[in-house]
């Protein structure tokens, strides 16, 4: 048992800001948000901005605000690493005072011949502790330095990962890594070691790419003589061909998934839950259930393969599910920029109140908004190719009288035009297609649309039947051309 493990828990999410939020990013900080939430502990945030040349303001933002949407925004404000140098440094100095660290006055030069030297024997290109236990003399200590971790170099350490299992790992094969740069900064494994034992981190929950950090800081977590937290180190995500996730697999910022590929954050939420992790055959997991059934034993070890299909699945059936007035609020931007004009009042409410019959159809935020335009084009509208096959005689016959039964409708709701409709195809001895198909073409100059009868009603009477007389118009313009 580890020194952390009856204390109250206490995780963290701790990306560089380099870029965007990465979706294997997104599902470390769900999966540690979720398992501080099950045991009612803490969710905290760490920047590490240690790296002044690429890290930068704007990836700062797309972090917090990918996060944000996503819901997982940190308990207390976002810890910034850089900002804590000067305490890495104190405790860099403290392990050179203890004898738990010493100074390495190598030269650059001198550190490559050794590590060629090494590679020319066969020996992995390791420091080879010159400098451990040796005395400079006068002119090397005017020398610039380095500060070294001294580590073990007997035995094993063996840490039980919580995802991973036993993992053991010889001391020889670890060397005195640099905890201080000859210019006084710290480097990465300083920091994030000093930054976890500073901000409480109980466990470290992050991905398997860290696993052999893991033993480095353990090593001088145990030269401080600190609690040791646990560790679980979770798969990184493949692509659907098993490769290592990239660009051409859909590795995209959740900004992406959010602007580019219409996805909803509760869709996305449940999809990174699953990728690697399930309860049962549940499908659908709400945040609660999530909270109430995460574990990090039923984290799987192998790594979880991406599914874009699978991800656009769960979004329609999440569609469906969301509030009416949202979706209208969620896709109202896009559609606005494509008409390049914004909606009217009369507009956004019909948009409101055709969502349930929208929605139903699309998988994505933005086939829903593209499946909405219909209502706001200027007539007449621009059939594409199938709404003018569907057009072609003898349709405008049967559309010509469909819109007269339909105008003399008692009630203009979509029941009473879908019941004239019938009637007036049982007169004829026609099918209801063979009169609600045309309509569809002349209403929304596609062959594709939600309920014909639906539309009409939201539309209403004077907006349908002028439409239909524009479609009327139009196709004897056609016959006589």
């Amino acid at each position: 048992m580890t020194a952390t493990e009856h204390l109250p828990v206490v995780t963290r999410f701790a990306p560089s800001p380099t870029g965007f939020l990465h979706i294997g990013g997104a599902r470390t900080a769900l999966f540690n948000l979720l398992f501080a939430r099950h045991h009612g502990g803490k969710f905290l945030l760490r920047i590490e901005d240690t790296d002044r040349a690429r890290s930068t303001d704007a990836a700062i933002d797309a972090i917090i605000d990918g996060l944000d949407w996503l819901d997982l925004l940190p308990d207390e404000p976002p810890v910034f690493q850089f900002a804590r140098a000067a305490r890495h440094a104190e405790v860099a100095h403290s392990l050179l005072a203890s004898g738990h660290a010493y100074r390495c006055y190598s030269t650059a030069a001198e550190l490559e011949a050794a590590r060629e030297a090494a590679r020319a024997a066969g020996k992995p290109p390791r420091y080879d502790g010159r400098w451990r236990d040796r005395v400079a003399t006068a002119d090397e200590i005017a020398r610039p330095s380095v500060i070294r971790l001294r580590a073990p170099t007997e035995g094993s350490v063996t840490i039980q990962d919580r995802v991973q299992g036993a993992v053991t790992v010889a001391n020889a094969e670890l060397d005195d890594m640099v905890l201080l740069r000859s210019d006084g900064t710290p480097t990465y494994m300083l920091a994030v070691v000093v930054d976890d034992h500073d901000m409480g981190i109980t466990h470290v929950i992050r991905g398997d790419d860290h696993l052999n950090n893991a033993f480095r800081q353990l090593a001088l977590i145990r030269a401080m003589g600190w609690a040791e937290p646990v560790y679980a180190h979770v798969p990184l995500l493949h692509g659907s061909d098993g490769a290592k996730l990239s660009k051409r697999h859909g590795a995209l910022g959740v900004d992406a998934y959010r602007d580019e590929l219409g996805i909803l954050p509760e869709a996305l939420e449940n999809y990174l839950l699953r990728l690697g992790w399930g309860h049962g055959d549940a499908e659908f997991i709400s945040r609660d259930e999530a909270i109430q059934w995460f574990t990090l034993e039923a984290v799987g070890r192998g790594p979880a393969r991406t599914d874009t299909k699978k991800l656009e699945n769960l979004n329609a059936h999440y569609l469906r599910a969301a509030d009416d007035a949202r979706l209208a609020a969620l896709v109202t931007p896009r559609i606005e920029a494509t008409l390049g004009r914004p909606l009217a009042a009369p507009e956004a409410d019909l948009l409101a109140r055709l969502m349930p019959e929208l929605k139903a159809r699309a998988r994505t935020t933005i086939e829903l908004a593209d499946a909405s335009l219909f209502l706001f084009r200027p007539r007449p509208l621009v059939p594409d190719e199938k709404a003018r096959a569907l057009l072609a005689p003898p349709a405008p016959e049967n559309l010509r009288e469909l819109r007269n039964r339909l105008d003399l409708a008692p009630e203009w709701c979509s029941a009473a035009l879908e019941a004239a409709a019938r009637a007036l195809a049982e007169e004829f001895g026609l099918r209801l297609g063979q009169l609600a198909q045309p309509l569809r073409a002349a209403l929304t100059g596609s062959g594709v649309s939600p309920g014909i009868f639906e539309v009409a009603a939201a539309l209403g009477r004077v907006e349908t039947l002028g439409r239909i007389d524009d479609a009327l118009a139009n196709a004897g313009k056609r016959e006589t051309a």
